[in-house]
Formats: structure tokens, C-alpha cells, sequence
């Protein structure tokens, strides 16, 4: 175990989309038990700085692949499709339509029942694309065609947050 090591690897996992979510839990439990500083406290303060790297190291990469948006992008990144978020905003057009007719439909929703229906509807089309990111990185092995998916859940990710926060300024008592 390196601390240059990728995320999978450093876990020893799979580097596949696909992931247990209690196996990885259980391995990051295990990593931090074995890096955790005070462990060292004895061993001087070089070996507690060592350790403190290898913990952080430990929950970013923790971090990054307990999140499937996060994984997704890290593989694409991984096999040469980066993300560029910021650089490559180009979508199809009908997904263009749809996030258009999506906020429309949010502004014009008068109460909390109609803001859930459309939470429901943009909460299915994620996990179609999610599955179809996962199809893409574990099946067809094509990381471009994932990488313009994960930009796409990108787009509904946070969308999804204005519609938490358009049901949380239609009822200020948190019920979710």
C-alpha cells in the first residue's frame, strides 16, 4: 500500500462502478484503524505526520468512491474521459428540453404535493442514468460516452437541490 496508490487499490476493491457499499464501508473502517495517528503517538511526531497523511489519504479516497457521482467521474478520469465539468457543458439538446421544461414546471409548482411529483420524476431519470453510467464503465468499457452521463447527473444533481430547497421554502417545518 502506497500513498500514491488509486482509490481502488488502495482499498482493494474492483475498479469497476459498481460497488458494495458495506465492503467498502467495512474496508475503510479497517484502513482507518490501521492508519488512525494515535496508533503512533508513541512513535514521535514524524511517524503521528505519516499517519495523519495516510488518514486523510484514507478518507478522500473514502469519500470519492463511497459517492457514485464522485466514482463515476473518478473512473472516467481514470481511463482518459475526464469530466471538464467546467470546460464541457455541451449536452444533447433534448436533455437541454427537458431540464428546460423541468424548471419551468418548478416555478410554476404552487404547492408542496406538485414540487414532489416533480422531485419523484427527476429522481427516476437519475437512476436511469446512473444505471446507464454503470453500464457504460463495467459493460461496454466506454468512459467518453459515461463521462458525458456523469456531466448530465452533474446537471440533475444539482437541480435536485433546488427542488429541496423549493420544498423547504414551501414547508419550514423539516419534515424530510
Amino acid at each position: 500500500m502506497k500513498l500514491d496508490d488509486d482509490d481502488f487499490t488502495l482499498f482493494g476493491l474492483p475498479e469497476r462502478h459498481a460497488q458494495d457499499r458495506t465492503e467498502l464501508d467495512a474496508r475503510w473502517r479497517q484502513l482507518q484503524a490501521e492508519v488512525h495517528p494515535d496508533r503512533f503517538a508513541g512513535d514521535g511526531a514524524a511517524a503521528q505526520r505519516v499517519a495523519m497523511q495516510w488518514a486523510v489519504r484514507v478518507n478522500e479516497a473514502y469519500q470519492r468512491l463511497k459517492d457514485p457521482l464522485s466514482r463515476a467521474a473518478y473512473l472516467c478520469e481514470r481511463r482518459g474521459a475526464p469530466i471538464q465539468a467546467h470546460d464541457n457543458t455541451a449536452m444533447p439538446m433534448a436533455f437541454l428540453m427537458q431540464q428546460m421544461q423541468w424548471r419551468e414546471a418548478l416555478e410554476e409548482a404552487a404547492d408542496a404535493a406538485a414540487v414532489e411529483g416533480l422531485e419523484a420524476e427527476v429522481g427516476a431519470a437519475e437512476r436511469d442514468l446512473q444505471a446507464d453510467v454503470a453500464r457504460l464503465l463495467d459493460v461496454t468499457g466506454d468512459a467518453p460516452a459515461a463521462a458525458a452521463q456523469v456531466r448530465a447527473l452533474m446537471f440533475l444533481n444539482r437541480f435536485r437541490q433546488d427542488i429541496e430547497r423549493r420544498l423547504d421554502a414551501l414547508d419550514p417545518t423539516p419534515t424530510r
